[in-house]
């Protein structure tokens, strides 16, 4: 009878075990993680870049975020993906997420339907490899960045990373570091962040140099924090700050992708425990760091930032602001 107890108590404490070794894993790789960002921070010091170019005209068409200029028309997800156009260069930034995995994507759908076609984009550039910018759940889970789940002539055009993925149609060409894209087009290099869930992210933002205004942001989720994303651009230009672009990752009050009843943009992108949550101090904190920097420009994507995010931004900026809106370009000349 004591044996089959011990039995039952040992079975108990192997399940409790194993039952807690999973959070104890994740919260010893997070720890570690957020060091390891910060030394990385802290050892990558950049020289200015001296003369990249400028572009007359740059304008940015989103053809994937969460809300659309029409509706009817156009597909919105919780996913980014961007049309730039730098004078005569035009780049395909982040891929979307096509939550249901299907081909066409949205994205492909939303490009046939704006008239944009892969034979007009001269490269690829991928903020970071989280699913909603690189095509979905199985493109992350298998390493994969893909406009949409079936093949797509990519014509072999570069495709510039911040971690190593895979697409047989295109050339993946990995950043370490700051560097010249085309004339006036630079990736400020990947700034890695620790995320409790989804591990180590590095993000790469890239900045356009718009000739008698100064340099243009455009940026996939924030995570590095936009206090960094800033500090990064600081250190590589003189030229004065003139836009910010894309996402920064605000879901304070709702995210727009819920799993199972969780919340999954509040839980698993932050960089905070999972218990912990962006509030609105934090949202007003950056938008006072960004204000102080005087952008002419500020258009935050609505992908990864709640409606009241949305509202701040838009009240703190006044006629600066502009909305992300899947087929309304944004023109900077």
């Amino acid at each position: 009878m004591k044996s089959a107890q011990s039995q039952v108590r040992n079975a108990a404490q192997l399940a409790l075990l194993a039952a807690a070794i999973p959070p104890l894993y994740l919260s010893a790789r997070f720890v570690q993680g957020q060091k390891r960002a910060e030394a990385v921070w802290e050892a990558s010091r950049f020289p200015k870049l001296g003369d990249v170019g400028a572009v007359k005209r740059l304008s940015i068409l989103p053809l994937i975020d969460w809300y659309a200029a029409d509706p009817d028309y156009l597909e919105g997800e919780p996913g980014v993906s961007y049309l730039i156009r730098a004078d005569d260069v035009t780049i395909l930034f982040d891929l979307g997420l096509n939550r249901r995995g299907e081909h066409p994507s949205p994205l492909l759908r939303n490009m046939e339907r704006l008239g944009v076609s892969f034979d007009d984009i001269d490269m690829i550039v991928i903020s970071h490899a989280h699913l909603d910018h690189i095509g979905g759940m199985e493109n992350a889970k298998e390493g994969l960045f893909t406009p949409s789940a079936g093949y797509v002539n990519l014509h072999q055009m570069p495709a510039y990373l911040p971690v190593p993925l895979v697409n047989p149609a295109a050339t993946p060409i990995v950043i370490d570091g700051p560097a010249m894209l085309a004339p006036g087009v630079v990736s400020m290099g990947p700034i890695p962040r620790q995320l409790f869930f989804l591990g180590w992210t590095p993000e790469q933002t890239l900045a356009v140099h718009v000739e008698g205004k100064g340099v243009v942001l455009i940026i996939g989720c924030g995570h590095p924090t936009i206090q960094k994303i800033i500090a990064r651009k600081e250190m590589l230009f003189d030229a004065p700050l003139y836009g910010v672009i894309g996402g920064l990752h605000y879901p304070v009050t709702g995210s727009r992708s819920v799993r199972y009843g969780i919340p999954a943009q509040q839980v698993f992108g932050t960089g905070l425990w999972p218990w912990q949550r962006i509030t609105q101090a934090d949202v007003h904190r950056a938008i006072a760091f960004l204000y102080r920097r005087d952008p002419k420009i500020v258009a935050l994507s609505p992908h990864d930032s709640c409606d009241w995010s949305l509202a701040a931004f838009r009240t703190a900026f006044g006629e600066r602001y502009r909305d992300i809106l899947v087929g309304q370009e944004i023109v900077i000349a």
